[in-house]
């Protein structure tokens, strides 16, 4: 077995996007979330290390000394960041010509073989779901013989074996809980709605819907949702709360945790038992007897896509939802008291200024308790990239992410440009938080609770840094 270290490697201040993020840019509010794809095959691998990078702070010169330790390196990648990938690959390969480099990650299993051709530091590309791909490379399986992995030949071609398949049998992963316990600190991973500190996983794998834009679904997880049973989560969260006795929430970050009810009425029971909080993602269509045993077994978060409050733009992107139907959920979990993390996206195809107001008319009425604005993201792989190219919707030929930090704003129409696509979000924002029954919430949530006092203090003060510094350039 190689000696193996799976890293999410340091990128840009602030930037949390990478292995089980789910913003790939900087936030108005810093958060990070957990490696959960990188820490599963650190959990498959004995006597493998995982580093965290950007969670932890940590430079290219804090971790490239690692270099000399290890057999096997294998890198997360992003489509945002990649170009900084490949250079941290490169100085790795430079510090140990021996060591044996691959990537995995939604962007790379897209676009494989331009992947592995970036640089000859690259060894190997692991493609879609890649955690049994890479258990074979460690345990030195010759590549012409593994599934799932691009990679050179002898004669320099680039080689292509077989598609893996979807792992069906999740049961079989191993925990991943013990690996948290032994390669990072808890107290840097933080997310604004999520008490402090949490700890999420995945249960599952895949998405039933077919919305246009989601980047998992279609690259890695796919369009079948796959999942371990009620006991094996049971079974990870009594672990987990043996092992972490300090975590306040642990959260399912499954690209849609209420996709069975059955399912997720089983296992919230079992929770309740445990007696934790949990928080979990959503679809804005669980019907509320079903919010109602969730919400008695201790749930008290759930992060919602709403994406936009305009039925046209939903159909457009394939959301497979209703706006009646994500009003009556949101009304249910008010009336339950559950709290409600809502998730827009701007300049989705249909957006023009008028359904921008449209959907922050319907942000204030479902009014979550806090939401995310995020600008349309066509990354390589999804439906949206195709359309984009298809269509000349294309801003410019220069990536996801400006080099500042801040996600650009890719797309623009002939009705709406990217500079007011880009200009909407903190006009958003500000119509959304500045309003006097929105600010009393706020308000009465902290006189309430020291820590959240303390947290939302320290987060205005990021938000407010957002709106002074987010400013248009050349490439919004």
């Amino acid at each position: 077995m190689k000696k193996s270290l799976f890293l999410n490697p340091p990128s840009l201040e602030g930037f949390d996007g990478g292995a089980g993020a789910r913003y790939q840019a900087k936030r108005e509010v810093r958060s990070f979330w957990y490696p959960t794809w990188l820490g599963q095959l650190a959990a498959l691998v004995p006597d493998s290390k995982l580093v965290d990078a950007p969670a932890h702070g940590q430079t290219l010169a804090d971790i490239l000394p690692l270099a000399k330790d290890f057999e096997l390196l294998v890198i997360y990648a992003s489509a945002a960041t990649f170009a900084s990938e490949v250079k941290v690959a490169e100085a790795f390969k430079a510090a140990n010509p021996n060591l044996m480099i691959g990537m995995v990650g939604a962007h790379v299993a897209t676009v494989p073989e331009p992947s592995l051709q970036a640089s000859p530091a690259i060894d190997f590309i692991a493609r879609n779901e890649f955690d049994y791909t890479i258990v074979d490379i460690a345990e030195g399986k010759p590549f012409a013989e593994i599934d799932g992995l691009t990679f050179r030949g002898p004669d320099g071609a680039v080689v292509a074996t077989p598609d893996r398949a979807l792992i069906t049998d999740m049961d079989a992963l191993p925990f991943v809980s013990p690996i948290y316990r032994r390669d990072l600190n808890i107290d840097d991973y933080f997310i604004g709605y999520l008490k402090h500190p949490y700890m999420s996983f995945y249960t599952g794998r895949g998405c039933r819907s077919k919305c246009t834009f989601c980047l998992w679904p279609q690259t890695i997880g796919g369009r079948t949702y796959r999942a371990r049973s009620p006991a094996s989560v049971i079974a990870e969260l009594t672990q987990a709360r043996e092992m972490f006795p300090e975590v306040k929430e642990f959260f399912f970050d499954d690209d849609t945790f209420t996709d069975d009810l059955e399912r997720v009425e089983e296992i919230a029971r079992g929770i309740g038992k445990l007696g934790i909080a949990w928080s979990c993602n959503a679809k804005a269509n669980i019907p509320r007897k079903t919010l109602e045993v969730l919400k008695a077994n201790g749930l008290r978060v759930l992060l919602v896509g709403y994406e936009s409050g305009v039925q046209e733009i939903l159909n457009n992107v394939r959301k497979g939802l209703r706006l009646d139907i994500m009003r009556q959920f949101s009304k249910d979990c008010h009336e339950l008291g559950i709290i409600v993390h809502g998730t827009f996206i701007i300049g989705l195809p249909g957006e023009t200024r008028e359904t921008i107001q449209q959907t922050l008319a319907f942000a204030k009425e479902v009014n979550p308790r806090t939401l995310q604005v995020s600008m349309a993201a066509p990354y390589p792989g999804t439906e949206l990239f195709r359309q984009a190219i298809e269509n000349g919707w294309f801003q410019k030929d220069e990536g996801l992410l400006r080099q500042d930090g801040w996600q650009m704003a890719a797309l623009h129409y002939p009705h709406l440009s990217s500079a007011e696509i880009f200009a909407a979000v903190a006009e958003f924002y500000k119509a959304f938080y500045f309003r006097p029954s929105k600010i009393g919430e706020i308000l009465l949530e902290m006189v309430q609770d020291w820590d959240m006092m303390k947290r939302r203090l320290r987060e205005g003060v990021e938000f407010f840094q957002f709106l002074r510094t987010r400013k248009p350039g050349a490439d919004c």
